[in-house]
């Protein structure tokens, strides 16, 4: 409805505005082209009475010659009689004489009636049948005789043609322009309204969750760039959403998997009534650790809750940094035999310290171990190594496992991507632990050969004095 709304307002109001121009155009070029015209015709029928004028003077100061007989030849020997009409008006506002031959015309015409009282006066009007403009001009000639007035009777009906011819072409020239706005409309239609049209159509299609929905780029101009946002737009959602549903997946195994060790043990000792004290060791000794394990998780969701909403709280202090790693690797080392891996540490007996949270600080060394054991083999090793500058503590943990694709390197720190489906995790540690380095000024790095293993190196900078502060963020 928007895009009808749109190509209906554009037509109306370029053709609106255009008519209107139009319109405007006609009537003033008719206007000056009238009043051109019309003053040429004025100016020659004035030239030529003065001439006529003239003439007839000179006749009346000749007084031994017959003076109503060379009126009468002037005017019927007239040269512009083609052109225009002489008419000899006497003192009672009478024409005597026309340089037609015809019967003057009795009619009396508001141009004499002017004249009397300035000197020339003017009529535009009919004639008999015919438009005409009339020009009378008042004579001063001494002595006695009958002549009062000349008139000059000029036809304006080719004149009126020729500003009709002229009219009529602007006219036609206007028509020109509407059509050529008609047709540029067209093509802007075509061209914009129609492929915003088709992009509205898209959108609502992607809003309704249809991220298969892709638009035709027909063009290389700003609509096409937009036609291309819009389809990565869709892109990403499809995968946000796949990444999303495969996260959902995956926390509910993982959560699954916890509670049925739980729940089986729970119903073994209940069953037993205790009489097995070894095997009620056992089962409480994995009741504990899936406990933890379920924790651990929960935590984990709750963290990166805040992190997306803006509340995770950071309690930064002057903090041994690598006394916190040491903890980290001590938690894992008994796991790291059972599973068949060695775990080495190498700090160069570094007492450094830094402006951080050791409880955040833990949890991110936590979780990179326990993914460098997690994406090991049975045989391999983990190497965790602390080493430091002048300005920086650079902390690596290198494993010799299955590594990392190249293609699933760039969105290994993405929230819910997993580049192993097969190993336990929620896909979400490694986005929390890269948040809150960054939020410590630091760096989370990660390199992988496919098969070989991988490395993540995280750099923090050391304590300089500066004063402890409580963060929300």
């Amino acid at each position: 409805m928007a895009v009808k709304k749109t190509t209906r307002r554009w037509l109306l109001n370029n053709f609106s505005v255009i008519l209107l121009i139009i319109l405007l155009a006609i009537l003033g070029t008719g206007f000056s082209v009238s009043s051109f015209h019309y003053r040429d015709v004025r100016q020659t029928l004035t030239a030529r009475a003065d001439i006529v004028g003239s003439a007839i003077s000179q006749y009346a100061k000749a007084g031994n010659v017959d003076f109503s007989s060379q009126v009468q030849s002037y005017v019927a020997s007239f040269s512009q009689k083609s052109v225009m009409e002489l008419m000899i008006i006497d003192s009672e506002g009478k024409i005597t004489l026309t340089s037609s031959g015809f019967e003057p015309d009795d009619k009396r015409l508001s141009d004499y009636e002017n004249a009397i009282h300035n000197g020339s006066g003017e009529y535009i009007g009919k004639l008999g049948n015919e438009k005409v403009m009339a020009s009378t001009f008042l004579l001063s000639i001494d002595g006695e005789n009958s002549i009062s007035a000349i008139r000059l009777v000029t036809s304006l009906e080719r004149v009126d043609r020729q500003i009709t011819m002229i009219i009529f072409s602007i006219a036609l020239l206007g028509l020109g322009v509407l059509f050529l706005i008609l047709f540029s409309s067209s093509y802007f239609i075509s061209s914009i309204v129609n492929p915003v049209s088709q992009i509205g159509e898209t959108a609502r299609l992607i809003a309704g969750g249809d991220f298969e929905a892709r638009l035709n780029k027909k063009s290389n101009d700003e609509i096409g760039e937009l036609c291309d946002v819009i389809n990565y737009m869709a892109e990403e959602l499809g995968a946000a959403e796949k990444l999303k549903n495969d996260f959902i997946s995956s926390v509910s195994h993982e959560l699954r998997t916890p509670l049925t060790a739980i729940q089986g043990w729970s119903e073994t000792i209940l069953s037993d009534s205790g009489t097995d004290k070894q095997m009620l060791s056992r089962g409480m000794g994995i009741i504990i650790s899936e406990t933890d394990r379920l924790s651990s998780m929960v935590e984990e969701l709750l963290d990166f809750s805040r992190m997306q909403s803006g509340r995770l709280k950071l309690i930064r202090a002057k903090t041994d940094v690598v006394a916190e790693l040491y903890e980290a690797v001590i938690m894992y080392t008994e796991k790291a035999k059972r599973d068949g891996i060695e775990l080495i540490f190498n700090d160069e007996d570094l007492t450094v310290t830094v402006n951080g949270d050791k409880n955040r600080l833990r949890q991110v060394f936590v979780n990179i171990i326990d993914n460098a054991i997690k994406y090991s083999d049975s045989g391999g090793n983990v190497t965790v190594t602390a080493t430091a500058d002048s300005a920086n503590l650079v902390i690596t943990v290198k494993d010799c496992g299955i590594g990392i694709k190249a293609e699933d390197l760039p969105k290994i720190k993405t929230k819910f991507f997993k580049a192993n489906s097969t190993r336990r995790g929620s896909g979400i540690g490694l986005a929390v632990a890269d948040e809150i380095i960054t939020r410590h000024g630091g760096t989370l790095e990660l390199s992988s050969v496919y098969g070989e293993g991988t490395c993540v190196t995280i750099t923090l900078p050391l304590y300089n004095g500066e004063d402890i502060t409580e963060i929300n963020s």
